[in-house]
């Protein structure tokens, strides 16, 4: 009989709380052992790989760090370009303005404040706003008018004009017309006036507003006149006053001034003394958010020049907000660099005004003078019309006006461009002064269905057996063509080049055009874009290329490149001198003395005799330039009118140009040359130039 033994087995519940405590065990360790990785790893991350962030971050707790903004450079002219020991005159520099705001929930009655400010900052002027904008639409009418009558034959135009003009000037005396001027005036001020009152009183009653801007850019004085003026205190002078630290005080006794509802703050702004003359080369400086920065012309060209480089000053914050004065870091600002430019303040200033004047005389839309060392290229005026004040350099009606016409407006030069190609055909020996054609006032070019006539054929016809110095003393289209044809069309597209034609002269200033030549220097060329070249149609050029031209020719046959600034000075005194270029011949020097000798007789016997001037030999041409249309098809009833001309003609001192943009005049002789005329014999005696010539010929 077999026994069978059973062995004893475990406890079957003990055995499953035993490894569900091992389980639960394990569980937990490895969430601890979790957690610590990710402790550790989070620690790592913060310490190594962020480390810089936080360290940067706990630093600016307490340190204290501060730019620090450089100082714009200034610009300066001088009072005689000529002189060894010339002064200098600020053109652009740095000015502390006051800006001033309201504080609308500190204003007791807002009506009579407003009342105030009108009366303060915009009755002084109002009245001759209007009377601006009365006078522009009577100008507007007289336009109107004669716009009428573009479109007449050329002969009749003078005599339509000067009665269309003598009518106007009657209306403009009529009692009738007075009446009705004087009552609109009177309604216009009345709107304005309310308009402007209305504009105050929401500003000072803006409950939302802490602040409210009323005037950006106030000077001292001004700033001053205002809280006499606020406050009533008419037994207080300016010379009383001072400005300090945000707030206005007394002298005597430092007494503050407070004027409840008002506050204002001091910022620098880029300031112009002489204000619209020389803004077209100057441009202005303008802030971008909170850096101000140059726009156009020279501030514009060379503004990292003016602008200079910033500093920073770094410092510690110890217990208490306290400054540690011995661990800082400081980076010294560069403050911008300062120019000195070519120009000549007294010649500026007549210039710019002569040209102001023609512009007006004239109804001309526009214009440019431009005066030039022949011996430097150094620009010494460079004047344009319009102009605007860099100050106020919002307030122009289109931003166009902030080009310089001198150096970005091309346009077709017309007969002053003869003078080139006359330079070419005498430069090659194809032609002499004396070399003659047969001139029939007209002449056929091949492929071109009309005559191309002399400006005089109308009224002259053909001049017969010319010479060449009949050809620019009577301005003879024809006379050109025949030169031109004597090189043939490589040659005299070469010289053109050769002349800085087609391409930027270089001068310091923004928006440089370089012309327009294409026509006669591509493959194939056509003998009409030729033919017209050779008397200024059909290409463009810049005022500034033109009169560079005719500087070559009075150096001698070499030409320069112009500049404007005649040094550079840094911040730490340190001075820059702008050499003249090294001169590129152009013509040889026998060519350009024979072209001089027949542009003086231009002067003495041409187009040009308006602009002759006693004891002295003055070498000049003019042009008289149809302007071509917009769409680029023909040409409108406008012309554009130049002359350039150069003084004393055996050594010259300087060379001008004088454009005048479609006046209401028929010939340049009429227009430019007698504004050359006028500038030319100032500045001939302002930088006493010796008389050559012992006559006394007007």
């Amino acid at each position: 009989m077999h026994m069978m033994v059973r062995t004893p087995s475990r406890p079957r519940g003990r055995e499953h709380v035993r490894e569900g405590g091992f389980n639960r065990a394990t569980q937990v360790a490895a969430v601890i052992f979790f957690l610590l990785g990710a402790l550790v790893a989070r620690l790592g991350y913060l310490q190594i790989v962020k480390h810089s962030y936080y360290a940067s971050a706990a630093s600016d707790q307490h340190s204290i760090q501060q730019s620090l903004r450089p100082e714009r450079g200034k610009i300066y002219i001088q009072d005689n370009a000529f002189a060894a020991d010339a002064s200098l005159y600020p053109v652009a520099i740095n000015k502390d303005f006051a800006s001033l705001f309201a504080i609308p929930r500190d204003i007791a009655d807002a009506p009579a404040t407003a009342e105030k400010l009108f009366t303060f900052f915009r009755e002084p002027t109002l009245r001759q706003e209007v009377e601006q904008r009365l006078d522009r639409e009577a100008q507007d009418r007289l336009k109107n008018e004669l716009e009428g009558i573009k479109d007449l034959p050329a002969a009749e135009i003078p005599a339509r004009e000067a009665a269309i003009k003598s009518s106007h000037e009657a209306w403009l005396r009529d009692p009738v017309y007075l009446d009705f001027r004087n009552e609109k005036r009177d309604e216009l001020i009345k709107e304005e006036h309310d308009a402007i009152i209305a504009d105050y009183v929401k500003e000072l009653s803006n409950p939302n507003s802490q602040y409210e801007l009323i005037e950006k850019k106030l000077d001292e004085e001004r700033l001053k006149k205002f809280y006499i003026f606020m406050l009533e205190r008419s037994d207080m002078s300016l010379e009383q006053l001072q400005i300090k630290d945000n707030k206005v005080f007394s002298t005597s006794g430092d007494e503050e001034l407070k004027l409840p509802g008002f506050s204002y703050t001091m910022t620098s702004f880029r300031y112009y003394p002489e204000k619209n003359v020389g803004a077209n080369i100057l441009g202005f400086a303008s802030y971008e958010t909170d850096e101000q920065r140059g726009k156009y012309g020279l501030e514009g060209f060379f503004d990292n020049d003016l602008y200079g480089q910033y500093g920073s000053l770094r410092s510690e914050r110890g217990a208490g907000g306290l400054v540690i004065v011995n661990n800082r870091q400081y980076t010294e600002k560069t403050d911008g660099s300062s120019l000195v430019l070519t120009i000549d303040r007294s010649a500026q200033f007549t210039a710019c005004k002569a040209l102001d004047d023609a512009v007006a005389k004239y109804g001309a839309a526009g214009g440019s003078v431009i005066i030039i060392d022949p011996k430097t290229g150094a620009v010494l005026a460079m004047c344009s019309a319009p102009d605007f004040d860099p100050n106020d350099y919002r307030l122009v009606p289109s931003l166009s006006v902030y080009n310089n016409p001198a150096v970005f407006d091309e346009y077709e030069p017309g007969s002053v461009f003869k003078a080139i190609t006359m330079a070419a055909a005498l430069d090659q020996g194809k032609v002499t002064p004396e070399t003659t054609y047969q001139d029939n006032g007209q002449i056929m070019i091949k492929g071109w269905p009309k005559p191309i006539r002399n400006a005089d054929f109308d009224t002259h016809g053909g001049h017969g057996v010319t010479t060449m110095v009949t050809v620019l003393e009577q301005s003879l289209n024809t006379g050109a063509i025949f030169a031109m044809e004597q090189i043939g069309v490589k040659k005299f597209s070469d010289y053109v080049q050769a002349f800085g034609f087609g391409e930027k002269t270089g001068i310091e200033q923004e928006g440089e055009s370089d012309g327009n030549i294409s026509s006669i220097t591509g493959f194939r060329v056509k003998e009409i874009s030729a033919a017209t070249a050779s008397f200024g149609q059909g290409i463009t050029v810049t005022p500034l290329q033109m009169v560079m031209s005719y500087a070559a020719i009075a150096n001698g046959g070499k030409l320069l490149k112009p500049y404007i600034v005649k040094e550079i000075i840094g911040a730490n005194g340190q001075r820059t001198v702008t050499p003249p270029s090294e001169p590129r011949r152009v013509i040889s020097e026998r060519t350009a003395s024979l072209l001089t000798g027949m542009l003086v007789n231009v002067v003495e016997n041409g187009h040009s005799k308006a602009v002759k001037t006693p004891g002295y030999y003055i070498a000049g041409k003019t042009g008289t330039a149809q302007v071509a249309s917009s769409n680029g098809k023909g040409y409108i009833n406008a012309y554009d009118h130049t002359f350039i001309g150069f003084a004393p003609a055996d050594n010259p001192k300087f060379v001008i140009l004088t454009k005048i943009d479609r006046p209401r005049a028929l010939y340049a002789e009429s227009t430019a040359v007698p504004l050359a005329r006028d500038i030319t014999r100032f500045l001939l005696n302002h930088w006493q130039v010796k008389k050559e010539r012992s006559e006394d010929k007007k």
